[in-house]
């Protein structure tokens, strides 16, 4: 084994010869290069990123104590590209748990077999660099490593999403020199990093080198305040050299105007200070940024600068004195091909889906990210929640005290250089406006010596941290935390809080809305609550994306990977499948959902008769001039007025009535629907011009005609009846009863027939992920295996154009007595029709169904799906904001999600009628009396119910079609709150109409 210290079980070594944290920053030879951050172009980096050599040992015992050394033949190795994480390409356990740890809980220790990946490569030094000291950095390496350079160890660190800085002037000269690292799974650190992610290794973020003066800028912190109603902007510049220098420091602005330009001599520490009058101030709708350039010798550091101050004034959080709702996501590294490896297009990509979609927020979740994505989030305009890399929930399940790490003297160093680390780096960043002191990890002494040194370090932050939760039985000294922080609360729960008088800090939710699989279903109730109140600053939906690992089967068909694919244990499954996108970044609904709920304009109903309606700017910053308000009118679906007006002078949080150039309808027997987009006028950085921010529909209030009740001559039936099958048999259509099972066996147009299998109530739903609390309940009840028992089934009338039926039935499953009683009342008219009433009564004890309705299963062929109802995308009781309602033309698969976990999919609420048809039109059309919700799918509730992965669906050839009366919604509580009783059904009688009529639509 390798005869190194054993600093990964040692509580009191952090790291060995590490540079002090500092302020991110990449020396460059002028303010040009530097302005662009494009770091290859500096004359003082060189990266180290690329192939390397690499060994991967299954224990650090096996590591030979001469791979480091000069002479080491590592030919034979493997080639790895640097940055990765090791086990995505092909090394050890790919491993996704939650909260559990993958050792025994037995802090500091870990397992004696501890995984160790060794890396190895040549690089050349400048002679342009003889002269200089000579630093290597690496962002980001999971979870300790250790460092040598041409034969000598250098040093060690641990903590693994903060970078690691080495002085190795020493250890280096020109030409060839040779770098070795040890990187090993696990150490003590590891207790502390108990995120909800996969498990990677290795030197994931960038490594690369710098040359400095041997004299030079060791650290900026660029102190920004606001004074005189936010008119004055003045930057504190506090430099600290490693000796005397002197440092010009230059600010311009947008245009490259020079704004300030001074000259400071310092030895050690120094400062100088910057007025600018009247500066433009930035927030995340108007970024605007200042450029500072420090020039100390020939080296020009540079800084983005935004003016803003964040404050909490009265128990309300404001940035630049305006109340801000944060709109937020949780965000973690994720890649599905490079696990915890992000390139920067990918972090853009990221970055340009949340301005599409109204997200202001990011929290961090749950560990600072790599620096350019901070940078990227001052350009844009993003409000970041700055985490700590802290977390450890384990202990909580392994030994029942979530407090106990945050309790122990021993582990006080540990906590506080996880804030140490991140606030010296990212201090300068204007996106960062909430410190956070880590996530699940209990609350006492060690949080609150965090929260104390940040305070100490920078005052101009509030600073959040979850798990002070009385909730949690933590410690109930909240005074070093500015704000209360929730997580899946109720907004019953943020609404009680926030009338409390004796509640005086804002409150955040830093997680809420859980989003897996087919949800979230409760963000409208949220939003509706947290704008009513000033004390509610908003929150972030957990989480923005699925972290799938793109794998194959053993058919070679790919498919996204989740907890226990790879034999992983422990394993939380698809818990890491919870986002609004998915792994390649496909949005969900749940994110158009979201989008809508959030958006930053309102549009009310105000006289519709007249042509107004009231917008309302949720804006914090900007007036909509930027906005044209697009509309048009449909009746019945179809186009028949349009128009647009510029949305001008409505200020942030003001209101106004706009109106509309239409002619408003004559009375009618039609349907009228006006709809409004809110659109973008002209190209920003993340949309083009046209780009939708926010819409709404009203039906207009036509006046109805009364529709004569004048009766058309009816077309005669003829009606036998034979081995209890009642055959009804017209014009063009022959339908076929069955008389003992009391359902329709057959539908049929001119010998088309439009059913494979009996028609049949249906109450199951395949569970999303949302249900998987409930369902338990549900399958002990027996709602998975409900079948109908008919008690009667009767012909209570026979004429020559109609016949009815009455038919008495329950439906239940084995082991329980029936979930349900129903009396169906059918009827066939002369022109085909078939009209059901049906008349339900639930068991009384029993908790809410997940559906009532009808399932018909339709013949091959069946794809064109045509509807009346909330599209285009799927839509639920609690998920259809985002959803206008019209006239669609589908087909089967465009309706079905393919949710990585198949579950409940592509339904559609608030359903005045829907064809189902072949692609010649020949199919069936059902009416509601009231609107329905409906789904066509190839796969039954059952197919989905037993399915795990998306590739185990085998699409079946006929049409699954379900007509429900109600289905419950999805809400949010695979991990939030249950879902909303609103929401339920839970209704114990009931009536279901609707109507059947077989047709060839083109005709």
């Amino acid at each position: 084994m390798i005869n190194i210290p054993k600093y990964w079980e040692d509580l009191n070594v952090l790291q060995k010869n590490r540079e002090a944290p500092r302020a991110y920053y990449i020396p460059y030879g002028d303010a040009e290069s530097a302005l662009k951050q494009k770091r290859g172009k500096s004359p003082f980096y060189r990266t180290l990123n690329g192939n390397w050599k690499f060994k991967y040992k299954e224990s650090v015992q096996q590591v030979q104590d001469d791979f480091y050394q000069t002479d080491a033949d590592v030919s034979d190795w493997d080639d790895l590209l640097v940055p990765s994480c090791w086990q995505v390409n092909g090394y050890d356990q790919l491993h996704y748990t939650n909260v559990n740890y993958p050792f025994p809980c037995d802090p500091p220790y870990v397992p004696n077999a501890n995984p160790a990946g060794l890396y190895v490569r040549d690089f050349n030094i400048s002679s342009d660099w003889e002269a200089k000291q000579k630093y290597i950095v690496f962002e980001g390496v999971n979870s300790c490593f250790y460092l040598w350079i041409n034969g000598t160890w250098v040093g060690y660190s641990q903590g693994s999403r903060m970078p690691a800085e080495f002085d190795i002037s020493p250890y280096v000269h020109s030409g060839n020199n040779k770098i070795a690292v040890m990187v090993l799974k696990w150490c003590d650190g590891s207790y502390i990093e108990d995120q909800d992610v996969w498990r990677f290794s290795g030197i994931f973020r960038d490594v690369y080198l710098m040359a400095r003066n041997p004299v030079h800028i060791v650290d900026v912190f660029n102190r920004v305040e606001l004074e005189n109603d936010y008119q004055d902007g003045i930057i504190t510049c506090e430099l600290d050299t490693n000796g005397e220098i002197e440092a010009r420091v230059q600010l311009v602005d947008a245009d490259g105007q020079s704004k300030a330009d001074e000259v400071v001599s310092v030895n050690g520490k120094g400062s100088v200070t910057l007025h600018i009058d009247n500066p433009s101030l930035w927030n995340a709708e108007t970024p605007n940024l200042y450029q500072m350039f420090i020039t100390a010798g020939d080296e020009v550091l540079h800084f983005a600068i935004g003016f803003r101050k964040v404050e909490i004034i009265d128990g309300i959080f404001q940035i630049n004195g305006m109340a801000v709702k944060l709109k937020g996501v949780n965000r973690h590294d994720s890649h599905p091909v490079l696990g915890q490896t992000v390139p920067i297009n990918h972090m853009i990509q990221d970055l340009k889906l949340m301005k599409l979609h109204n997200i202001n927020t990011i929290r961090a979740s749950h560990y600072p990210n790599d620096s350019r994505f901070l940078q990227l989030c001052n350009e844009y305009g993003f409000y970041v929640i700055d985490e700590a890399d802290l977390e450890c929930h384990g202990v909580f399940h392994a030994i029942g005290d979530f407090n106990m790490l945050t309790r122990i003297p021993e582990w006080e160093h540990v906590f506080v250089e996880r804030a140490v680390r991140m606030v010296e780096r990212d201090k300068n960043h204007p996106s960062v406006i909430i410190w956070s002191m880590g996530n699940e990890s209990g609350y006492d002494a060690n949080h609150m010596a965090m929260a104390r040194w940040t305070k100490s370090r920078d005052n101009s932050r509030p600073i959040h941290y979850e798990g002070s939760d009385p909730r949690h039985f933590g410690s109930p000294d909240v005074e070093v935390l500015d704000m209360e922080s929730r997580m899946y609360s109720s907004p019953a729960y943020i609404e009680a809080y926030a009338k409390d008088e004796n509640s005086t800090k804002p409150m955040f939710m830093c997680e809420y809305s859980h989003a897996m699989g087919n949800g979230p279903g409760d963000l409208k109730d949220y939003w509706d609550v947290i704008y009513k109140y000033p004390k509610l600053m908003g929150g972030c939906v957990w989480e923005w994306s699925d972290h799938g690992i793109l794998a194959t089967n053993h058919e070679g068909t790919p498919y996204y990977a989740y907890g226990g694919d790879f034999g992983d244990k422990p394993n939380d499954g698809n818990f890491c499948i919870d986002g609004l996108v998915s792994p390649d970044r496909i949005p969900h609904t749940g994110l158009l959902e979201l989008k809508k709920v959030i958006a930053p304009v309102r549009i009310e109903v105000d006289n519709l008769l007249e042509g107004t309606v009231l917008i309302t700017n949720l804006y914090d910053f900007i007036d909509l001039s930027h906005l044209t308000l697009y509309w048009k009118i449909e009746k019945n679906g179809e186009l028949v007025q349009q128009g647009q007006t510029m949305l001008t002078q409505v200020a942030p949080h003001t209101s106004r009535s706009v109106k509309l150039d239409y002619f408003f309808p004559e009375p009618s027997t039609d349907t009228y629907y006006l709809t409004m987009s809110c659109r973008l006028q002209q190209n920003t950085v993340w949309a083009d011009s046209g780009h939708e921010v926010n819409f709404e529909q009203f039906r207009l209030p036509v006046e109805v005609l009364e529709v004569s009740n004048a009766k058309t001559a009816k077309h005669t039936l003829q009606v036998t009846e034979h081995n209890e099958q009642l055959i009804v048999e017209g014009f063009d259509f022959r339908h076929v009863f069955d008389m003992y099972n009391g359902t329709f066996i057959s539908v049929s147009k001119h010998g088309v027939e439009m059913m494979q299998k009996p028609l049949s109530f249906n109450i199951w739903r395949a569970p999303i992920d949302n249900d998987h609390k409930v369902k338990l309940q549900w399958i002990e009840e027996g709602y998975d295996r409900a079948h109908m028992h008919v008690y009667e089934a009767i012909v209570t009338q026979q004429k020559e154009s109609s016949v009815e039926l009455r038919v008495k039935f329950s439906l239940g499953g084995y082991i329980k007595p029936p979930l349900l009683h129903g009396v169906a009342y059918w009827r066939v008219t002369g022109e085909g029709e078939i009209k059901l009433k049906v008349e339900i009564t639930v068991r009384e004890d029993l908790l809410f169904l997940p559906r009532f309705g009808l399932q018909l299963t339709m013949p091959s062929g069946t794809e064109e799906v045509e509807y009346f109802g909330n599209g285009p995308h799927e839509s639920y009781i609690d998920k259809s904001q985002s959803t206008l309602k019209n006239k669609y033309l589908t087909t089967v698969d465009e309706l079905f999600i393919p949710y990585i976990m198949p579950q409940e999919n592509g339904s559609h609420d608030n359903t005045d009628w829907v064809i189902v048809s072949n692609e010649q039109g020949m199919g069936l059309k059902f009416t509601g009396v009231k609107p329905f919700s409906f789904n066509a799918s190839h796969y039954t509730p059952e197919d989905l119910t037993v399915a795990q992965h998306a590739y185990e669906l085998v699409r079946r050839n006929e049409t699954i079609v379900h007509l429900d009366y109600k289905m419950s919604g999805v809400g949010s509580n695979s991990c939030g709150p249950e879902l909303l009783e609103a929401y339920r059904l839970a209704e114990k009688q009931f009536t279901f109409e609707l109507n059947i009529l077989p047709l060839f639509k083109e005709d």
